[in-house]
């Protein structure tokens, strides 16, 4: 069995048991080579076209090898200049240039364009699998190196806890913070009681908006080495705007209406437009960050991201309140 795949290099996954040929074979001694040979091979999805100092030139594929003359040399029918890897790409990167382009399999070069094998389609999944599997239990706030022992039914109870503690731990100081931060509004909160009915709906709403942003980013940034951050940034910030103004404007009507209190609707509005904007602003940024300080992007995701943006949110809220009142 291959060896664990690593997060910083792809050179244990790459095989050379495949079909090369050089630029003045003819299609007809290429599809001899390939009956005599296919079974030395771990891949056939394309033929490898080499020059005589072994640089890749370009690559054909089984369909366009059967569809071609005999008589044709390789040099005619490849498709030159092919998309190919280093060792040291990451394994994101093999990702996403496998699906953005369409490929079953990655070439492998160094050196300039010396020819060393071929990332398989098999290896692709089972690095896309696992990226996927790391992203999800990072998102849940499950400290944890993805493996079968994970989801084994022999894993230890005191295993299973030292991966899922950290972040609630986390998340229980979060909780005594925003605690603390209502605890200061208590006044307020007395003398309008019916601003503590809407706490759940105001988290909630930030929460959500926070949550798509971060899959959206990640995801982005997982997919695409060379995202426009700038651009993305812009646009999600408009997005988010408008997300904030239609369900500000539904919750604060819908405040007025069951409460008969047009202040109560104008904070509910307020908060819930700013609310929404700071935590989509969060969510964008967070993975950002985490990635300028070279740790996993995902590991902003869920719980961490969760939390600044509730106490942001409740902050807002009572702010908006405190200010509103105060006027009036």
């Amino acid at each position: 069995m291959k060896s664990e795949i690593s997060t910083n290099q792809i050179e244990n996954l790459i095989t050379s048991k495949v079909p090369t040929c050089l630029l003045n074979q003819t299609i007809g001694e290429l599809e001899e080579y390939l009956e005599i040979n296919s079974i030395e091979f771990d891949n056939i999805d394309y033929i490898y076209v080499l020059d005589d100092s072994n640089s890749l030139q370009g690559v054909i594929s089984i369909k366009k090898l059967l569809s071609s003359d005999h008589p044709l040399k390789a040099s005619a029918v490849m498709h030159p200049d092919p998309i190919s890897i280093t060792k040291n790409t990451e394994p994101e990167e093999v990702v996403y240039l496998a699906l953005s382009h369409g490929l079953k399999s990655i070439p492998v070069i160094e050196n300039g364009n010396d020819f060393l094998g071929i990332i398989t389609h098999y290896d692709i999944l089972r690095i896309f699998n696992k990226e996927v599997q790391e992203d999800i239990f990072k998102f849940g706030g499950i400290f944890h190196k993805v493996g079968e022992e994970y989801t084994s039914i022999q894993s230890s109870t005191a295993h299973m806890i030292r991966s899922r503690l950290p972040w609630l731990i986390i998340g229980v100081m979060g909780g005594i913070a925003a605690a603390s931060l209502i605890a200061r509004f208590e006044s307020l909160l007395s003398s309008f009681i019916a601003l503590a009915a809407f706490i759940p709906i105001m988290v909630y709403m930030s929460d959500a908006a926070g949550t798509q942003s971060e899959a959206l980013i990640i995801r982005s940034m997982a997919l695409d080495t060379h995202l426009n951050m700038r651009f993305y940034i812009i646009r999600e910030i408009k997005v988010a705007a408008v997300i904030a103004l239609v369900s500000g404007l539904l919750a604060g009507l819908m405040a007025f209406i069951t409460r008969s209190n047009p202040l109560l609707g104008a904070i509910i509005f307020l908060s819930m437009f700013f609310s929404i904007i700071a935590s989509v602003i969060i969510a964008t940024i967070s993975p950002l960050i985490f990635k300028k300080l070279n740790f996993d992007p995902a590991v902003a995701t869920g719980p961490l991201a969760t939390i600044v943006s509730d106490i942001i949110t409740l902050a807002i809220y009572l702010g908006v309140a405190l200010l509103l009142i105060g006027l009036t």
